[in-house]
């Protein structure tokens, strides 16, 4: 239920977004950039101790994560919250909630329940290990999740020991999927006329993440190791430094490989015949690796990203932050989403990777907690003497 007229392509849509932290607010994000009608909905500040729900409100991941909402407290805990949070279900599209599967059906909200007020209700729900099983009711955490999913086991140097991912992979890719889930089912709607219960979780959307590396595994019984900078099955494909800096080198296969020392003029090295296949490469790795680096050596990052890129090789420097927003390439792909938020100013977030030919993003700054409490009530029928005594009661 949506009154407000938009032209964006999500606009029709509304979406009461309980999630706290980052898995569930990622998943509610990809869907309030393309103009659906999310309402964050956050505990009375009197009644909670979250500190903005993941991390420090005027922080920059806190800005980031919830932009493109509006904003309304409720308090789930007591009757009248839950009540009135039912009143909202009635008229709208989706629930999402990442709380640990017992919590749903402390507050009522779990999709028996939800399905009984509107049966076109999606509920999506993100937790750590999904919602049964014997780990069911731990908690979840993107490092954990990272673990028991294999990625540490194949991240880093062999030998170094595992090591845990830059980014939260677990959290994103299980935001990322629930996103996924939830247009699956909004898609599926318009055919049964009801909603469903999507739910995912960190564990199983890392496992899903490992992919190729997981199906060496299941088909060929194969256990994949840390292979560091390097490509576990395509050679030559790792770091080199040049004279100024490092360089990426990805160029696995026949062809790459006579592009690669054509353009590093190493003729002799393409007839050897310890590196005359995929496979030989790969057992001789570190020799040929030494004579790739010899050769890297002697000039810049930008020189060799120009020769092999002008060949079809695939290369490219190593970037810091900083130096990623640099690139001309990176400013000409306009990452930045500029925003106004009423009290920190003018910011820069990070824009939605999707473009459309016709769809239009949305532009607008996190909400200050309970910033539309007032706005949201009264389209949802709620009059102003209603909202008042529902304040007055701490309610909201």
């Amino acid at each position: 239920m949506s009154n407000r007229k938009s032209d964006m392509p999500l606009s029709r849509f509304t979406v009461l977004d309980l999630t706290r932290v980052r898995s569930g607010p990622l998943a509610v994000r990809q869907l309030a950039d393309w103009g659906a009608n999310v309402i964050k909905i956050e505990p009375p500040e009197a009644i909670d101790g979250s500190k903005g729900m993941g991390g420090e409100r005027d922080g920059s991941d806190f800005q980031n994560t919830h932009r493109n909402k509006r904003g309304i407290t409720l308090n789930l805990k007591v009757p009248e919250g839950r009540e009135l949070f039912y009143s909202l279900v009635a008229k709208a599209d989706v629930v999402a909630e990442n709380y640990r599967p017992d919590v749903k059906q402390r507050l009522g909200i779990d999709y028996v329940n939800l399905k009984g007020i509107n049966k076109r209700i999606v509920l999506a729900s993100i937790s750590g290990f999904g919602q049964s099983g014997p780990y069911a009711r731990r908690p979840g955490f993107d490092q954990i999740a990272q673990g028991m999913g294999g990625l540490m086991s194949v991240t880093g140097l062999p030998g170094q020991g595992p090591i845990r991912a830059g980014i939260p992979v677990a959290d994103l890719s299980a935001g990322l999927y629930a996103a996924i889930g939830i247009l699956i089912a909004l898609l599926e709607r318009e055919n049964s006329g009801e909603g469903q219960w999507v739910h995912t979780s960190l564990l199983e959307a890392q496992i899903a993440m490992m992919d190729f590396q997981a199906t060496r595994w299941l088909i060929d019984k194969d256990r994949p190791g840390q292979a560091g900078n390097n490509h576990p099955t395509s050679i030559p494909t790792g770091l080199f430094r040049a004279n100024d800096g490092m360089l990426n080198l990805a160029g696995g296969g026949e062809t790459m490989w006579r592009r690669i020392c054509e353009a590093l003029e190493l003729g002799d090295v393409l007839s050897r015949s310890d590196f005359s296949t995929e496979g030989l490469r790969s057992q001789n790795r570190d020799s040929l690796n030494a004579i790739l680096q010899e050769r890297f050596i002697t000039n810049s990052v930008g020189y060799w990203v120009e020769r092999l890129n002008a060949a079809g090789v695939p290369c490219g420097p190593v970037y810091g932050v900083d130096d990623m927003f640099a690139d001309q390439h990176v400013a000409a792909l306009d990452m930045r989403l500029p925003v106004d938020h009423t009290r920190l100013g003018k910011l820069d977030l990070l824009r939605s990777p999707v473009s459309m030919s016709r769809g239009k993003r949305q532009a607008r700054a996190t909400p200050e907690r309970g910033q539309h409490t007032d706005e949201v009530l009264n389209e949802f029928g709620f009059t102003a003497e209603k909202i008042a005594a529902l304040r007055a009661q701490d309610v909201v």
